[in-house]
């Protein structure tokens, strides 16, 4: 006898198999080169530290380690207690011993000597360093890593402002020259990520229903990605509150009139990110205003698209989704007056008020480490109106660059509240006609592209993001 019950089948979607991909490494000689890259750029020698795993509440609990990227970057390996010294004429790693006391509970690890045979480098235990270098470096992010590099240095190293040091400054000015355009290392790991991304995001169709909480869905694409053999590059958003851009919290239950954002990259073991967001309906289907609003979305994300080439600057492509999107909601009747005037008085920063995307890479916000001298091109700097002051990237766009294009639509309760409706902006806003589209709260839609000679490709286009396409996955 078949038995067909609500309970089996939800059994079944859970336990079905996992995605048989696994990460594949990239090859040694990809790193020997980048190396070789730096060493060619500096004139000065380098000290590049690897980090320390951060205890969560007492020592021997730790969070997972992650390498510092600059160091993944020249090495691809998750070294925990390690440094790079690079110098013209010398490339050396040195390396924390394997304790054997840790055998018992953590296995073997590699000697220096099968480490340096393995990687290809001269390797050197870590205390074989001494103090007072006169080196080149880069604040990291683990601050027992800052401290281990002031006490070698002999001068401040700080992560949150970045250093007025000569020597540093020329250093981020080259790992910037060689990360700022991928090799084709890079762009596999990243093709791996946003493959395992794909069928995390499938995995979160398939768990989206009606009084499933948020935390479900997360754990359905998680599982995905782990199962894969990467890591998530980033703290998940999945919410149906979308218009908090960032929301950490995933408890809330889904209503069948919700619309679910979700914002998920996987990384893979050398670092690499993808970053990927979708909307969805939790019933199916959208509505006819949430079809009219993501489409409006859609049409931004596509106009920016169509103009993402080499010799673009990626503040146009900003102001190109902008634009678009004005256009969609004039035609909504969400926004009245000529394209020109709500353009002059930054409207589209109330439904769309940050920038349309950032440099993809080892980070998920490449190189933001280094501040806007990364996202920045020389002579240019954030503006500060409405709406350009989130903009994360503002170069002249180059093949082999990746970037994010991630325009939205969000109605947030502070904008909206705090507009005075007697301002431009106030009288150009239709209150009563947006009050139609109350069961819309936020819609992004992103996608990872590579700047190619010709034009771009999508990296992240196999999982797709048209109304039909959606709901026919979700059926």
């Amino acid at each position: 006898m078949r038995v067909n019950s609500p309970e089996l089948a939800e059994a079944s979607r859970l336990t079905a198999p996992l995605p048989t991909r696994w990460p594949r490494p990239s090859p040694g000689a990809a790193f020997v080169e980048r190396r070789r890259r730096l060493q060619a750029l500096c004139r000065s020698p380098v000290l590049l530290a690897s980090g320390w795993a951060r205890a969560r509440n007492f020592p021997a609990n730790t969070y997972a380690f992650r390498a510092e990227s600059h160091f993944l970057y020249l090495l691809g390996r998750q070294l925990e207690g390690a440094a790079l010294w690079i110098e013209p004429g010398a490339i050396r790693l040195y390396a924390t011993p394997p304790d054997p006391a840790a055998r018992l509970w953590h296995g073997a690890e590699p000697s220096l000597l099968e480490l340096s045979e393995e990687l290809g480098l001269e390797v050197r235990p870590l205390a074989d360093l001494g103090r007072g270098l006169d080196a080149a470096t880069v604040a990291p992010q683990d601050p027992r890593a800052q401290a281990w590099l002031e006490e070698r240095l002999g001068r401040p190293v700080r992560a949150r402002q970045f250093s007025a040091d000569p020597r540093d400054i020329a250093l981020a000015e080259a790992l910037i020259e060689l990360r700022l355009r991928h090799d084709g290392a890079a762009l596999e790991q990243m093709r791996q990520a946003a493959a395992v991304t794909r069928d995390a995001f499938l995995a979160g169709l398939g768990r989206t229903h009606a009084g499933a909480r948020e935390a479900e869905v997360r754990a359905g694409m998680e599982a995905v990605v782990v199962g894969s053999g990467m890591t998530l590059a980033y703290p998940p958003i999945v919410t149906v509150h979308g218009e908090v851009l960032h929301a950490v919290r995933q408890d809330r239950t889904l209503a069948a009139g919700d619309l679910l954002l979700v914002d998920v990259g996987a990384e893979t073991p050398e670092g690499w990110a993808a970053d990927v967001t979708r909307t969805w309906p939790v019933s199916g289907r959208f509505s006819a205003t949430q079809r009219d609003v993501y489409q409006a979305v859609l049409t931004a994300q596509a106009a920016a698209l169509s103009v993402v080439r080499p010799g673009v600057r990626f503040s146009d492509v900003h102001r190109t989704s902008q634009r678009a999107l004005l256009l969609c909601l004039i035609e909504l009747g969400i926004l009245r007056g000529s394209l020109d005037a709500l353009l002059e008085c930054h409207a589209v920063a109330l439904f769309y008020p940050h920038g349309v995307g950032h440099l993809l890479g080892l980070d998920v916000h490449d190189m933001e480490d280094l501040g806007d001298r990364a996202g920045y091109a020389p002579g240019r700097t954030r503006q500060p109106d409405a709406s350009r002051r989130f903009l994360r990237l503002d170069r002249d766009l180059e093949a082999g660059m990746v970037v994010t294009i991630e325009p939205g639509f969000y109605q947030i309760p502070d904008l909206l509240l705090g507009l005075d409706p007697e301002s431009p902006l106030g009288r150009a806003l239709d209150r009563e006609r947006l009050a139609a589209f109350h069961d819309v709260r936020g819609i992004r839609i992103e996608d990872d592209v590579l700047v190619t000679a010709t034009g771009h490709e999508l990296l992240s286009g196999a999982l797709p993001s048209g109304v039909a396409e959606l709901e026919a996955l979700l059926s």
